[in-house]
């Protein structure tokens, strides 16, 4: 992301993942967050909203097959990205422009909510999964054992954490 304007945007999505495939296999996921700012205000002693933002996230790869799993309309989330601009001429050939993020990453807010994560095995950076999954968040989790909460230690290769460790003196 070097030259890119980075930037974090808390808010609810609007809508519900939109998981869709380019002709050459890559996953990509667009939703969107309306990001509404608070102010106290003390003459009243009330919480007032101010406008609310609304902006277009995409996700791509393994990040949008994980979105479309766990995230639902409503869910509040943190998202870390490129702001990118893009221009456009619309059916009245208006020209048009619009602010979109691409997503580096995405996170549920945990201020007033909480998450059981999973872990996704096997795919790392740049794979992807084969088939497109259903059922969501929830039946991810019921369909993948949690080696981290179970106390079951996954095989490994090559010193992978799943092997016993040498006696070492402690601190």
């Amino acid at each position: 992301m070097a030259g890119e304007t980075v930037v974090t945007l808390v808010g609810n999505l609007v809508d519900d993942p939109e998981l869709k495939f380019t002709p050459s296999g890559h996953a990509v996921a667009k939703f969107r967050v309306a990001s509404t700012p608070r102010t106290f205000d003390k003459s009243t002693n009330e919480w007032r909203d101010g406008d609310s933002l609304f902006l277009t996230v995409s996700a791509w790869r393994t990040l949008a097959q994980n979105c479309a799993d766990s995230l639902t309309r409503g869910t509040r989330v943190i998202v870390q990205g490129a702001l990118k601009q893009r221009s456009y001429e619309d059916r009245e050939g208006v020209k048009r422009t619009v602010y979109e993020i691409e997503a580096e990453d995405v996170a549920p807010s945990l201020k007033s909510a909480t998450a059981q994560v999973t872990k996704t095995t096997g795919i790392g950076q740049g794979q992807q999964r084969q088939q497109p999954q259903t059922g969501g968040y929830a039946a991810q989790q019921q369909a993948q054992p949690d080696p981290w909460n179970t106390g079951q230690q996954q095989p490994q290769q090559n010193g992978g954490w799943g092997q016993q460790r040498q006696q070492e003196p402690p601190f």
